[in-house]
């Protein structure tokens, strides 16, 4: 009998469905409300442990991407790939399994102001996967001391700073260990010196623990800080310091402009094209 020939696929669906894969794939993806294109045949892949940094204009796109991950949105054609499981024709009860292994920080951090930081951190533990109070309580402990925060474990988030609600929020979205964090503007409305906290935490997050981040903003500082820096653990300290060229180009950007990818690459090559672009040099000044 003869044999049929193998269907070809597209390059970023073998990669997606291969052995190592990327853990996130986006496969000419589009979508529109409308007659207003949102996203236009956006493809790109996030491997593991690595961060993709997402820039724009208000409207580009950048928040979108985010929520056709978590499956908040569908997209109108294109696939989406998440932990190998193709997301976008999932219905809502299969996409609650993708979901546990993705933590989201909210741009305002999202607290419930009525819990406490312990209730707030441990919220999904508590009341969707079901953990026993101790196994629950002990993981909350954990996270809180990476950040630094144990010792406001009983503290409302109306007694903490900004920037320590931030970190609050960081935590609850580790809580569960997901191996995939995203980031919708989570410096915005805080000082330099207090965001560089934030900032680190998700380096943290990144390099010492393994995550995968996906950051959108446009706070440039922040995001060339997080492309630039990396965190490391001495002893019991960890400190933070400029990354190798091989670390770097770990982080990639991604332009996003008219619904489709202007550029992506490493910071150097960012900056390069900026001398040449006038549209990514107007945002970069």
């Amino acid at each position: 009998m003869a044999r049929s020939l193998p269907v070809a696929r597209p390059p970023l669906l073998d990669e997606a469905l291969g052995p190592g894969g990327p853990i996130v794939v986006f496969d000419q993806v589009h979508l529109s409300f409308d007659d207003k294109v949102i996203l236009r045949d956006v493809s790109f892949t996030l491997k593991t442990g690595h961060t993709k940094i997402f820039l724009g204009a208000s409207g580009a796109g950048k928040s979108t991407i985010l929520r056709l991950i978590l499956g908040l949105l569908k997209p109108d054609a294109g696939q989406i790939f998440v932990n190998g499981e193709r997301v976008d024709n999932m219905s809502e009860d299969d996409l609650m399994g993708v979901r546990h292994d993705l933590g989201m920080v909210f741009q305002e951090g999202a607290l419930f102001d009525s819990l406490s930081v312990r209730e707030n951190v441990g919220y999904k533990l508590f009341e969707e996967l079901n953990w026993k109070p101790a196994e629950a309580n002990k993981r909350v402990e954990e996270v809180l001391g990476f950040i630094g925060l144990a010792d406001f474990i009983d503290r409302r988030p109306s007694e903490l700073s900004g920037g320590q609600r931030r970190r609050v929020a960081i935590a609850r979205a580790m809580a569960a260990k997901p191996r995939i964090l995203l980031y919708d503007e989570p410096t915005t409305g805080l000082d330099p010196i207090t965001s560089i906290t934030v900032d680190d935490e998700i380096l943290k997050l990144r390099d010492l623990e393994g995550v995968s981040s996906i950051l959108v903003t446009h706070q440039l500082r922040d995001a060339f800080y997080v492309a630039e820096h990396t965190a490391n653990r001495n002893g019991g300290e960890v400190t933070f310091e400029r990354a190798s060229p091989e670390k770097s180009d770990e982080a990639e950007f991604i332009m996003l402009r008219d619904g489709g990818i202007a550029f992506e690459g490493n910071a150097g090559e960012l900056r390069a094209v900026a001398a040449r672009d006038p549209y990514i040099q107007a945002f970069l000044s």
